[in-house]
């Protein structure tokens, strides 16, 4: 799913082109302490599952579960207070959006939904915003 996301992404927002990662590249990224070179990545993250209350009868199981996802935003901020990242910050925000919520990559039972988006903080000169979705899909064992 990642893998789809990231291609949605490089798909719809222009300067995402190929500046749309995993989470393997950014794990490295904050091992090394380090920041990409570019202006603007993108970096789509897996948060994990969780399931609701599921029926089993007759040898069949199912359970509702929700998958979500982060993407990472990430920023130059050449002055300190960071007003020139925001400003080119807002209209990616609503791109990514866009071309996430309400879309679906497979067959899941349902289709992204926004859950939050936030500032976070990368380290000095840079500006970071997570936006996180997620898609309701059934666990299905029979």
């Amino acid at each position: 799913m990642i893998d789809d996301v990231i291609a949605r992404l490089e798909a719809q927002v222009a300067e995402l082109q190929s500046r749309t990662f995993g989470a393997a590249e950014f794990t490295t990224l904050m091992q090394r302490k380090s920041l990409p070179a570019f202006p603007v990545a993108a970096y789509v993250l897996p948060l994990g599952l969780q399931g609701s209350a599921a029926t089993a009868a007759a040898g069949r199981f199912i359970q509702p579960i929700r998958e979500s996802i982060a993407v990472v935003l990430i920023v130059n901020s050449l002055d300190q207070l960071g007003a020139r990242a925001l400003q080119r910050l807002h209209p990616m925000l609503r791109e990514i959006i866009e071309a996430v919520a309400g879309w679906a990559p497979g067959d899941e039972a349902g289709v992204f939904e926004l859950t939050r988006a936030n500032i976070i903080d990368p380290g000095v000169g840079r500006l970071a915003y997570q936006i996180e979705f997620s898609i309701s899909d059934q666990l299905r064992i029979f």
